[in-house]
Formats: structure tokens, sequence, C-alpha cells
């Protein structure tokens, strides 16, 4: 049975032969190993494209910025999985992955594609970039929806990580659209919202990462490929200095049951 699309059986990321192994048209032995760092051989895997070195320099911002922050549920995810299967080191990595989505790791996806679409639809009509970003907020706000890239539990002052991203994107001049769009949609919420809301990391990192040129399709990715390094960090801190089965007893003692009493 036939399922989808299937009438372009091509891959312009790899082949080998018997002598050579071709990535994206470099010869892996002979131009990439040892001669290229990882964070640009990812750009060049994603995109097709060796990344410039402003391109470079964001990528590896952005992906030290995201990669560790403390026990986040990701990491609890990963560390119980190990305590309870220490057989599977993999399985506690993909654990720990498995669990990015809108709220937690995979938010800056969400963030960059609602920036995008702001952007999309500036672009399209003769409304000003403020105005798209208000009417941006209410949409959301209509449907009681968090304003992607905004507000942080700890940082309410403003998110560090942000602040910095943002304050090199000035310096290296690559400030585009979607980082004003960022900022348009900052400066609306007092108005559209009530109050003002920091930008936190993953509002910064999409919109840094969409104005160098990364595609918005594989937003998720840094997220992804940066708590993976994390992950292995922590796991190797689990099988040295063990915490996996502390956290589960942590979590019994601090939930208590609410449901019936047996009818006996």
């Amino acid at each position: 049975m036939r399922i989808g699309k299937q009438d372009a059986p091509l891959t312009s990321i790899c082949t080998s032969d018997a002598s050579s192994i071709t990535v994206r048209g470099r010869d892996l032995c002979g131009d990439v190993i040892g001669k290229m760092d990882f964070t640009s051989y990812f750009w060049l895997l994603v995109t097709g494209e060796e990344p410039t070195e402003v391109q470079k320099l964001f990528a590896n911002a952005v992906l030290a910025a995201i990669a560790e922050h403390g026990l986040v549920p990701s990491v609890v995810a990963a560390r119980m999985t190990y305590a309870a299967a220490p057989e599977a080191f993999h399985g506690a990595v993909a654990a720990g992955l498995l669990g990015c989505g809108s709220v937690v790791l995979g938010s800056a996806e969400v963030a960059g594609r609602f920036y995008a679409d702001l952007v999309a639809k500036t672009r399209e009509s003769r409304k000003d970039m403020a105005e798209i970003a208000s009417d941006g907020v209410r949409t959301l706000r209509a449907t009681k929806q968090p304003i992607p890239g905004f507000g942080h539990p700890q940082h309410s002052g403003g998110d560090p990580r942000a602040l910095l991203l943002l304050e090199m994107a000035g310096e290296h001049g690559i400030v585009g659209e979607h980082i004003e769009m960022l900022y348009a949609l900052r400066d609306c919420l007092p108005e559209t919202l009530g109050r003002a809301l920091p930008i936190n990391v993953n509002g910064a990192i999409p919109a840094v990462m969409l104005d160098v040129g990364f595609p918005v399709g594989a937003l998720k990715g840094i997220s992804l490929l940066a708590r993976t390094a994390s992950l292995i960090g922590h796991l190797h801190e689990e099988i040295e200095r063990p915490i996996g089965f502390i956290m589960s007893g942590a979590a019994a003692a601090a939930i208590d049951y609410d449901g019936p009493a047996p009818a006996t």
C-alpha cells in the first residue's frame, strides 16, 4: 500500500562508496574530520551550506545558552529513567528529549513560528510592525494563550541569557525583522496585555537565529542538540552520584493522595 508522496526518491545529505563518504558535497575524511568544528558541521547538515563566521558565532552562543538549566523536567526524566534502567543510557537520553514540547524546551520553536508569521503578515500588509504585533498578542489572548518568548518565573527583571544574546545581535549588526518584531511585541504588551513582560531566552534564540539565516523548520533542533549535551553530562553524574531515586522519593513525599477510600 502506497502512503504519502513517493515521487522523489532523493537525498542531498549523504552518500558513500567503497572508498569515500560524501556529506553535503564535502568529502567527510578530506574536508570535515579534523578540519570543521561541530557547530559548523551541524549548520552544514541542516542547511547545506557552511556558516559564515557570524552565523557560527550565534549558533555557538544559542547552543550554550539553552543547553543547561538545572533539574528541569527533561533532566529529571532522564535521570529517573537511568535509575530504573541503567542498562539503557540511550533510553535515558531519549526520555529527556521526549518531553521537548510547547511549554518546556520546545518553546523556542513555537516562538519562532509566531514571530515568522507576524513578519510575513507585516510584509504582505500595509500595516506597520507595531500594529501587527498588537494584533498578534490580542489574537493569542482571545484564546487565553501565552505570549511565546516572554515572561520568566525566576528572571522577572530580565532573562540574562536573552539580554546578552540581543546585546550581541546589536553589536554584530544582525538585528533584522525577527528581532525587530520581538521588540515590537515587548513594547506593545503594557497596552495589549496590561503589564510588561521580560523577553526570555526562548524568545531571543529564535529571533536571533532567524535573523542570521537559520531555517524556521529546524528551530527545535537547536534545543534538542543543546539539551542532548546536557543530558549526557547529567547521566554521567547519575552514574557516579545517583540522585534519581532521591528525586522519585521526594516526588512521592510531596504529593498527597486525594482519591476515594476503598469501599470496604
